[in-house]
């Protein structure tokens, strides 16, 4: 199906066809590897006919990230390069100004954006960026500020923590933001990708490859783990690249990371626990050789609750909990750039008894989420990307 053609279902809101069932049958990256349980990869393909009407909602977006719907069921959307873009259900789009300086080099740019659970007496707004620190150096920042009466701007802008050390490097900033039941700030990051910080994500004195947890005002949130010598925004550690996390319907937090070549991991994050990266992993290096030793377990590191070889590349996830899918009612919901599709994991409990793919081969799918009336609305990562909305046929 050429590009054109797919534009143009889109923008008439046609049906689409929703999956396929071919996923599984490609070789791992590292065939040599074994996991660790029964199902905690290639799971069975969920039997979904689902068919979707796809409508582009907003289109001209210049490598949008991230998205958080207003209470009025708008949406605040970051693109990369910067730029933070207010948009309307029927698709009017309007820019917010005010917000800093952005480091947009490959990777980095404006990234996640959360809005305040009391934003209608507030107006309170928080967001992710890769920060310039000067001399090349960069490094996931937030920022939260108030958007004024007039929606034009941002005022009373502060940033609210900065990952500690600074890198040259333009890739794995992170970043998903996401509030807890207590009020804390989940904030995830990356390991900025080169051999030397990657080692960094096992390092507790840094931010590097973490899940960290502040309060919304700055500084480490109370009730974080005592872990002896650390930074005392850390949640957990042992991180690659964490472009997903959301919240599950108990108020636990769940992530997903990338993996290099295979080892795309889901997670459950407990404070204080070790998820392996760079120790253990399910993923090769690039150049297809081992990353350390070549372990896929050690003892004291944890296991993820399941991974893809080969990568789906994930970006953005949530539960879904809405009235248009009632089959897909706490499904997981995870984008996949690399994979271009809408994956959808059904789970019981902490265990992945399926998977489906859906709008395969139909773009990246940089976020997702779920509009207040239960469509999911999805993000594609390009320079002219959309917001899409979906809804069953």
């Amino acid at each position: 199906m050429t590009t054109r053609l797919l534009a143009a279902l889109f923008a008439l809101a046609l049906p689409l066809p929703a999956l396929a069932q071919n996923f599984n049958a490609a070789p791992p990256n590292a065939p040599d590897q074994r996991p660790a349980f029964a199902g905690q990869t290639r799971a069975p393909v969920i039997d979904d006919d689902t068919a979707l009407r796809s409508t582009v909602i907003a289109s001209g977006l210049r490598n949008p990230w991230g998205m958080d719907q207003l209470p009025d069921g708008r949406w605040l959307v970051t693109e990369r390069i910067g730029r933070l873009r207010l948009i309307t259900p029927e698709g009017k789009v309007s820019t917010v100004r005010g917000l800093p300086e952005v480091d947009d080099r490959r990777q980095g740019g404006l990234l996640d954006v959360a809005v305040a659970p009391d934003f209608a007496q507030t107006r309170r707004v928080w967001w992710s960026y890769a920060e310039p620190r000067g001399s090349g150096l960069n490094g996931t920042s937030v920022a939260t500020g108030v958007l004024s009466d007039d929606e034009a701007q941002m005022q009373d802008v502060q940033v609210i923590f900065r990952q500690q050390p600074a890198w040259n490097s333009t890739a794995h900033f992170g970043s998903r933001l996401v509030f807890d039941r207590q009020g804390a700030l989940f904030v995830t990051t990356g390991d900025r990708s080169l051999p030397e910080p990657r080692a960094l994500a096992q390092d507790v004195t840094t931010h590097l490859g973490k899940v960290l947890r502040i309060s919304p005002a700055g500084g480490a949130a109370s009730g974080n783990p005592s872990i002896p010598g650390a930074q005392p925004e850390i949640w957990s550690l042992g991180h690659r690249n964490l472009q997903a996390a959301t919240l599950d319907p108990d108020g636990a937090l769940w992530t997903v990371e990338h993996g290099p070549r295979g080892g795309d991991e889901l997670n459950r994050p407990e404070a204080g626990k070790n998820y392996g990266w760079p120790v253990i992993t399910y993923g090769e290096d690039y150049s297809g050789g081992p990353i350390g030793a070549g372990l896929t377990s050690k003892p004291g590191l944890e296991q993820p609750l399941y991974y893809w070889d080969p990568v789906i590349a994930p970006s953005g996830m949530v539960f879904y909990d809405g009235a248009l899918f009632p089959d897909w009612q706490g499904s997981l919901l995870i984008g996949a750039l690399a994979g271009q599709a809408l994956v959808r994991l059904e789970l019981d409990g902490r265990t992945v008894t399926g998977e489906a793919r859906y709008l395969q081969g139909q773009g990246r799918v940089r976020d997702v989420d779920v509009a207040s009336d239960g469509a999911v609305m999805l993000l594609t990562d390009a320079r002219n990307g959309s917001l899409i909305r979906l809804v069953p046929q």
